[in-house]
């Protein structure tokens, strides 16, 4: 039975997963943690991703005899820089790590938002990986000096596995310096943070096409994941995009993921322009687009929140699931680490409306609320630049499984949602690419996430909502 691997190579871990090639039946499954980060200085050595990968590996057993191809899917924006020889030349900030605030704020007021927009599809923030570039030309530009590849995270696994440096649209939609629409670096966006444009476009990975294999398992790659000889290695993609194609969106469907990260994105057939910055317009993994909003803050917030009240997520949610569902305060602004967009790394968490009558279980509500609030004022933010959202709202990632954020998502929404029976969307979708790699794009057609659950709204969460508007404008 040939089997292909996906793998999810995020911020807190790395998750494989070994599917039959024909049928996407989940076969066996592998896990390990990279190093913990606290922004807003968030970075990892690149070696420890592979050592997580190869641990991960290890746990598949003897299936991996059977693996024919396989595809790495990986947190976005992160700038990983490789030497001659290719060493890391220094440890890689990750897409939550802020410090480049103040040279994205300076990339966008040299051109201006609009042209950034037009230009690459973004306003570049702090996560970009051309801010991540400029922040080393500011602050160590001998690191510069010695950079002889530059990559996303998915990009140097990938190179790990075929020793090519190569990468994808999608991911390299957050850079920067891609231009989604036309499928070009943009050598004059680059020359914003390095003397010569031109000539570091040769640093830059060639931008592989998602269906064609780019090469096969180095000996050893193959060794040190006991995996055998020829597998085939698709070109992978951002999580994002890997999330959107195992979620099998369709035209009009949305998806809110809360995890480290907050992000809402739907898929398109036409980019995404939105100067406010709001918005960013990236590409997909298999041609089309993919216009996306990110927060920073999602369950790290409620996780703190817990904290503070002496419980753990699951009873946090129990306590917010049994207060008021229709009492707007308190509000809770939860920029604890800062916040994406707007480019505000600085910004921290506001609560207001509190009393001495405020209840525990009301703090709680207001934490899942105020998380669930930021995603759904994305979601009037992607309606507002073009694609549509009048399909199925999936809520995925690991905040998914609580009982307190379904429910208020469908209440907040006004409308039903769908949790699929899988949040590991991520790792399935890499899991389709690299079948579609081995087999054509027809490959995976008919591979699902199995049956849902819908959730329906049992109170009315506009007050809620409006509520939330009126303190986040108060702490802008």
């Amino acid at each position: 039975m040939p089997l292909v691997i996906g793998v999810d190579s995020s911020t807190q871990s790395v998750k494989v997963e070994a599917r039959d090639l024909d049928s996407g039946d989940l076969v066996a499954t592998g896990s390990a943690r990279h190093p913990a980060t606290q922004p807003p200085v968030s970075e990892q050595d690149p070696v420890s991703w592979w050592a997580a990968i190869a641990e991960a590996m290890g746990q598949l057993g003897e299936c991996r005899a059977d693996v024919v191809g396989i595809a790495v899917a990986g947190q976005q924006h992160g700038c990983v820089l490789l030497d001659d020889a290719g060493a890391v030349v220094a440890p890689a900030p990750l897409w939550n790590d802020t410090r480049a605030a103040e040279d994205a704020t300076a990339l966008v007021d040299e051109l201006g938002a609009d042209t950034w927009a037009r230009s690459c599809g973004s306003v570049p923030v702090a996560s970009f990986t051309i801010a991540k570039l400029a922040w080393f030309a500011r602050t160590d530009p001998s690191v510069l000096d010695r950079v002889a590849k530059v990559m996303l995270p998915h990009d140097y696994l990938t190179w790990r596995l075929t020793d090519r440096h190569v990468t994808d649209r999608g991911d390299a939609s957050g850079t920067g310096w891609f231009d989604p629409a036309s499928n070009n670096y943009r050598a004059n966006l680059l020359e914003r943070v390095v003397p010569d444009g031109e000539a570091w476009l040769g640093k830059l990975p060639e931008v592989a096409g998602h269906d064609a294999p780019v090469g096969t398992l180095t000996a050893t790659a193959a060794g040190e994941l006991g995996l055998p000889d020829g597998v085939v290695v698709g070109a992978g993609t951002g999580d994002n995009m890997a999330g959107a194609l195992g979620l099998g969106l369709a035209a009009g469907d949305v998806a809110m993921s809360l995890g480290t990260s907050g992000t809402v994105y739907a898929v398109s057939d036409t980019p995404a322009v939105d100067p406010s910055g709001a918005v960013a317009g990236f590409a997909d993994a298999v041609g089309g687009f993919l216009p996306l909003v990110c927060t920073l803050n999602a369950t790290k917030v409620t996780d703190t929140v817990a904290a503070w009240l002496g419980t753990d997520a699951a009873g946090l949610a129990d306590l917010a699931l049994e207060a008021d569902a229709t009492v707007a305060e308190p509000v809770l602004v939860p920029y604890f680490d800062g916040e994406r967009t707007p480019n505000r790394p600085d910004a921290t968490g506001t609560m207001v409306g509190l009393r001495t009558s405020t209840s525990r279980e009301a703090i709680a509500r207001a934490a899942h609320d105020g998380v669930l609030c930021g995603l759904l004022d994305g979601l009037d933010a992607l309606k507002a630049v073009g694609p549509s959202c009048d399909g199925t709202v999936n809520l995925i990632g690991g905040g998914a499984r609580s009982s307190a954020y379904r429910q208020r998502c469908a209440d907040l929404l006004g409308a039903p949602i769908n949790v699929p029976a899988s949040d590991e969307t991520v790792a399935l979708g890499a899991a389709v690419l690299a079948a579609r790699t081995v087999s054509g794009s027809a490959a995976a057609a008919s591979w699902g996430l199995g049956e849902g659950e819908t959730v329906e709204p049992a109170a009315d969460g506009a007050a809620v909502r409006a509520a939330y508007r009126e303190a986040r404008g108060e702490s802008e």
